[in-house]
């Protein structure tokens, strides 16, 4: 297990030496901000930033993401063009020695919620999708803008890409994923770099929007597009526990057994027929059993990345993007560690975190 952080570039307040001050945090998760979506990802781009990552003492160990340009989920007539790019940025994260990619197929929107402030008992507060609020909701009027969305949408430029999507329902959005899937893989498999589709956040339909990669049932088709371990999936236990009709312990079981995740989401959820909320990682706060997230990768030898989803703001932690402070992920980082070591131990393993610094 590559205990790893989310790091947004050198505008984030949480620091590379924030980060690499967390006990066993080895990988960092990043990716090119400034690259606009469906332009190739320039190499020198992909060498600086695993530069600046490798100068503040840690490793890029996952890029998320490459952000799939909105024509390719459309399966519009320029989808081809905009898949070479996607290639060619493939390509040049494999140059770089990045070993894995996480990425989503979800029409217009990236992860969504209704508060980013919402109070839990203890005081802290945190993200929640409280589904009376997202009712009143018009996504057309701009009145909802999430970090992680697309901001190049105007109000007409949003109405359009949503008129568009009466014509893909999830069966052609699923053909449209599938043409994908299979262009990109083989350049995948030869870069050396697993990808790994990130579940849809909620994982159900939205504002009308198609939604697919949503369950068990999901995976199992997502996978037989294409039977390599190159093809897996980003393994978020709290974007698929936040439907109360998924078992994340069976998709994950599931998954590892076919060898198919290629990278770990983990974060803890309140969930019910409201909505969900995010709480702290601890098991007993939400609806997930950590520790049987954790022995499950034990159990299996899995090997890579891991990162400590979404957390809580306590203790006046400041932070630019909603659920990215410092304080609860890195909270969240150890309680993984300790779970890891502790079943590592059980299992007759010995557990390995970052190489140890001491100054003599």
């Amino acid at each position: 297990m590559i205990n790893s952080f989310r790091w947004y570039g050198h505008n984030d307040p949480v620091t590379l030496q924030d980060i690499r001050e967390v006990p066993g945090i080895q990988g960092i998760v990043t990716a090119v901000y400034d690259v606009p979506v469906g332009e190739a990802w320039p190499l020198e781009k992909v060498l600086k930033l695993k530069e600046d990552v490798e100068a503040g003492g840690l490793e890029i160990s996952t890029i998320e993401s490459i952000p799939v340009h909105e024509d390719i989920k459309l399966g519009r007539e320029n989808r081809d063009e905009l898949i070479e790019n996607y290639k060619e940025s493939i390509r040049n994260v494999g140059k770089a020695g990045i070993p894995v990619v996480c990425y989503n197929f979800m029409p217009v929107f990236d992860w969504t919620r209704s508060d980013l402030e919402h109070p839990l008992p203890d005081g802290s507060t945190s993200l929640a999708f409280l589904k009376e609020d997202i009712e009143k909701m018009d996504p057309l009027t701009g009145e909802l803008s999430l970090p992680g969305w697309d901001s190049s949408y105007t109000v007409e430029s949003m109405k359009a890409v949503f008129e568009a999507y009466e014509e893909v329902d999830e069966e052609q959005l699923w053909e449209n994923l599938e043409y994908f899937i299979k262009a990109i893989m083989p350049t995948a498999e030869e870069a050396g770099v697993k990808m790994a589709i990130h579940p849809d956040d909620p994982p159900y339909s939205i504002f009308g929007l198609p939604r697919i990669i949503t369950n068990k049932a999901a995976v199992e088709r997502f996978l037989d597009i294409y039977d390599s371990e190159y093809n897996g999936i980003t393994m978020c236990v709290g974007s698929y526990a936040s439907d109360p009709a998924n078992d994340a312990l069976e998709i994950m079981e599931y998954a590892i057994g076919r060898n198919r995740i290629n990278f770990m989401h983990t974060r803890n959820v309140a969930v019910g027929d409201w909505g969900f909320q995010e709480v702290a990682h601890l098991s007993e706060a939400g609806a997930i059993d950590m520790n049987a997230v954790i022995k499950l990768l034990v159990d299996h030898d899995w090997v890579g990345p891991l990162r400590s989803d979404h957390g809580r703001r306590i203790w006046g932690d400041q932070t630019v993007t909603p659920g990215y402070g410092l304080y609860d992920r890195a909270l969240g980082a150890t309680y993984f560690n300790g779970l890891y070591e502790a079943n590592m131990a059980a299992a007759g393993k010995v557990a390995k975190f970052g190489t140890k610094q001491v100054n003599k």
